[in-house]
């Protein structure tokens, strides 16, 4: 009998979409996307975004601000904010809030992977009543939790982690009740329970399931095109190189620079500043990986498990009567596993774009009891802006000295 790896392996079938033409979502449905994350949520908040002011021609309305409206997202699931974040607030939410009821008749879509972190029913159904009740309608993506966990991993070491992979794979998957040291990872990724939880909310004629298959890399996109009733190709990616992975080596450099930083008992606020948004989010819009960086390799025993358990979410979400689009087999499939590389290596251009990040964040940040920072983020700034006043900062300490 044919195994899943030797099926994966074949040439890509004719999407089950296009065999099966995909229902137009009614006019005026509150399409909610509660993601989960690492499922392609940034990039279709990225085209929707880029879209906004073209959606309105067709009935559709994005009504949010930004791309990602996190901070509501979070206010509405009672979350805190990542390690020296702004903290959300019930105001950010009001706020979405008013924004939406203001699409009146026409469809509007709100996207935001923190919806997934909604702790219970009652969360989950004062979110769906505040969003327009029975016009509410909800989407989630779903990709195999083999491709989702090294993904969460690095995503993980860059809000502060300090566990290696390996680890880690093994406290996920082989140690009860599989909460640390990352407890959300499992109320997100079960996604079978989190269907289940949200499907509670607004029956399963609300739902819809959509599989993200990599090999069909504009799928999702004509997916939402679809539901939306918006025309072909008007949902097109927008390049986001500071929402990419971290390669193996960057992901063990950060790790450690975590070790250091925790072990010094070194404030939230400045992790916050100088690491995550200064040395990483530099590191990475300045240097995309090349052919010599070795990614994050899963080992088999780990592939098996994830499988496994994809197999029996498949089985269990197929059972629930919710709408499902595309490929179910896909959750479950045993991707080979990487072949056997080069040691992680770090090219020291890339060290250096990580050290110059901390020192550009350091000297962006507002000196105490003066006006706010511009909104220009660091990566916005020139490098001599921001060696004149890095120079500006540092002449000012030594005269106080």
């Amino acid at each position: 009998m044919e195994t899943e790896r030797q099926r994966l392996a074949q040439p890509a079938a004719e999407p089950a979409t296009a065999a099966r033409p995909i229902a137009a979502l009614p006019p005026g449905t509150r399409l909610l996307h509660i993601g989960p994350h690492k499922t392609g949520t940034t990039a279709i908040q990225g085209a929707l975004f880029a879209a906004k002011d073209r959606l309105p021609a067709f009935g559709v309305a994005f009504p949010a601000h930004t791309r990602h409206p996190m901070e509501a997202a979070l206010a509405a699931c009672a979350r805190p904010a990542m390690i020296g974040d702004t903290v959300p607030t019930d105001r950010h939410w009001t706020r979405l809030l008013d924004q939406v009821a203001a699409t009146g008749t026409r469809t509007s879509v709100v996207s935001s992977e923190f919806f997934a972190d909604a702790a219970d029913d009652a969360t989950i159904a004062t979110i769906v009543d505040q969003l327009g009740g029975d016009r509410v309608h909800v989407l989630v993506t779903l990709r195999p939790l083999t491709k989702i966990m090294p993904s969460q991993w690095q995503q993980y070491v860059q809000n502060g982690l300090r566990m290696g992979y390996p680890d880690w794979l093994d406290h996920m998957l082989r140690r009860p009740p599989y909460e640390k040291p990352n407890p959300s990872f499992w109320h997100r990724h079960r996604h079978d329970r989190l269907v289940e939880r949200w499907a509670r909310a607004v029956g399963p004629e609300r739902f819809t399931v959509v599989i993200v298959d990599d090999r069909d890399r504009d799928g999702l996109m004509r997916t939402f095109e679809t539901l939306l009733g918006l025309p072909d190709k008007l949902l097109q990616p927008v390049p986001d190189t500071a929402n990419r992975s971290l390669t193996l080596a960057e992901t063990e450099m950060l790790r450690n620079l975590n070790r250091e930083f925790r072990g010094n008992g070194l404030p939230d606020e400045l992790y916050s500043r100088l690491v995550r948004n200064g040395a990483v989010m530099h590191m990475k819009n300045a240097c995309p990986p090349s052919s010599r960086d070795v990614k994050i390799g899963t080992p088999q025993w780990a592939l098996e498990a994830a499988a496994a358990i994809g197999a029996e979410m498949a089985e269990r979400i197929a059972e629930m009567g919710v709408r499902v689009i595309g490929d179910t087999a896909l959750l479950s499939a045993v991707p080979e596993p990487a072949p056997p590389g080069n040691e992680p290596w770090l090219a020291p251009e890339v060290a250096a774009q990580a050290l110059y990040g901390v020192l550009a964040a350091a000297a962006a940040a507002p000196v105490r009891h003066t006006a706010p920072a511009k909104s220009r983020t660091v990566h916005q700034t020139s490098s001599k802006e921001l060696v004149k006043a890095l120079g500006h900062r540092c002449l000012k300490r030594l005269r106080r000295r």
